[in-house]
């Protein structure tokens, strides 16, 4: 006997979310008629050599595969800017390894990404995981990583390991601490990369929005009630959540639906079909409708995602993001994960035209990239 809908629909979570999605579907309009809009592209990696619970040999290997051919692929593309592909490089506090570190500041110096912080933890404090995130933060700076603000202090992009933001969880694992939200920000955290995670558990009701958390931020899951961004808004007390697309889309030759919640993956690459839904989930600031944001994941060190990442998997990515850059509809812009923070807050601030020249507007490049050229 087939199951009924409604159990069909827990068991993918949709009941959590799909309200927020039918409200992202009303926020489409009004479409944008006069002149170019600007496609912002971030590609946001959960970047674990270790994925597997490998020897840390076969770690090194992953990385330097990277290393070598990121550079190749990323080559063949520009942006309206002239830019080569931005990759960001959330890397697991956990994990790290010199030999790991070397390669990926090497590619961030040479313009091709950068590295922000990724962390998983399980039955934690709130205590240890403020020692654990300062730790991480003084060694990655060591190499020259995060972002630096106005008054010299340390500021950095976050993803939870396992979705599990602020305690999400049911079952009480993976995380532990309710109050993670306010504690990321009085570390120096300017924004949350972790959604969409659907059909995880994890994944909240604010769907294809970037927005500002609002109410008890100490509570489990507090990152569920948030408040749209919008140009002339602007918080200073809290992180930003910038969540990447979300939809029920058809699958190519079928009726049947997927939940496309913009993970790239070897059994699952970019098509222009992916990348055309990912670019109709419409994910903008409030009052500034031309600049499209999309973030999308990846779990990019393991060999068969590498493989199809550096190889035609991810040309074909970039060959369909570049038809949104014909200079008269659209024009494509790769940002990192700071970058598209930055041009959120600037959009806030009343930012409009071309995005390029905003690129910075708030918190600079890490000291990596302030010296190095691109590929």
């Amino acid at each position: 006997m087939k199951r009924s809908l409604v159990a069909r629909l827990t068991s993918k979570n949709l009941h959590t979310w799909v309200r927020g999605y039918l409200r992202s579907l009303a926020r489409r309009r009004p479409r944008w008629t006069s002149g170019p809009r600007h496609l912002l592209f971030a590609f946001c990696d959960h970047y674990e050599p270790l994925w597997g619970k490998v020897p840390r040999d076969q770690g090194e290997a992953r990385v330097r595969y990277w290393r070598q051919h990121y550079p190749e692929m990323a080559r063949a593309f520009r942006d309206a800017d002239g830019r080569p592909p931005q990759h960001s490089f959330f890397f697991p506090s956990e994990e790290f390894d010199d030999r790991f570190f070397v390669p990926l500041t090497e590619l961030c110096r040479h313009g091709l990404g950068e590295v922000e912080l990724h962390l998983h933890h399980d039955r934690d404090s709130a205590d240890n995981l403020r020692r654990n995130i300062t730790g991480a933060l003084e060694t990655y700076a060591r190499y020259g990583h995060f972002s630096r603000d106005a008054q010299g202090r340390v500021r950095y992009g976050f993803i939870h390991g396992n979705w599990c933001l602020a305690n999400a969880r049911a079952d009480g694992r993976w995380c532990g601490v309710d109050e993670e939200l306010p504690l990321l920000f009085d570390t120096g955290c300017y924004a949350d990369f972790t959604f969409p995670s659907a059909p995880d558990e994890c994944q909240p009701d604010m769907v294809n929005a970037i927005y500002w958390p609002q109410g008890d931020l100490a509570r489990k899951r507090s990152y569920e009630r948030g408040e749209l961004a919008r140009v002339g808004r602007e918080h200073r007390d809290r992180l930003l959540m910038i969540t990447g697309p979300l939809a029920l889309s058809r699958r190519p030759g079928s009726v049947s639906m997927r939940i496309e919640s913009s993970a790239v993956t070897a059994s699952d690459p970019a098509t222009f079909a992916r990348v055309r839904s990912w670019v109709d989930q419409a994910i903008t600031i409030d009052g500034r409708p031309d600049w499209v944001f999309v973030k999308v994941h990846t779990h990019g060190a393991p060999e068969a995602q590498a493989a199809s990442l550096l190889g035609e998997g991810g040309a074909a990515m970039h060959r369909a993001l570049s038809s949104y850059n014909d200079g008269v509809r659209w024009k494509l812009h790769y940002v990192t994960a700071r970058e598209m923070y930055n041009l959120a807050i600037a959009a806030m601030r009343g930012a409009s035209g071309d995005p390029n020249q905003h690129r910075d507007a708030v918190l600079p490049p890490p000291p990596v990239r302030q010296h190095g050229n691109a590929d």
